[in-house]
């Protein structure tokens, strides 16, 4: 039996962790619903607050870059269909 705890131990330890951008939305989000519930004394706000701005700063700057495309409008049909912008 404790061979066996051991092991799951050895495991866990050897298997790194690992983040991803939707962690870190998650934990944005964790602390906007926080803060509106009043969770955070006033001190502790500008702590939380610059933490918060920098993970979502962080997710920004990582997500891909959105394409530009033409803008869309939609037909009588339902069916988007291309709109030609002048210049």
């Amino acid at each position: 039996m404790s061979e066996e705890v051991k092991n799951t131990e050895a495991t866990q330890e050897a298997a790194p962790v690992v983040l991803s951008l939707a962690d870190l939305a998650a934990v944005v989000q964790i602390i906007d619903f926080a803060s509106k519930r009043g969770t955070f004394d006033g001190p502790e706000l500008e702590t939380v607050g610059a933490l918060r701005n920098r993970f979502a700063t962080f997710v920004e700057q990582s997500q891909p870059a959105a394409e530009e495309e033409a803008p869309t409008a939609q037909a009588e049909d339902g069916s988007e269909v291309e709109v030609e912008v002048e210049a």
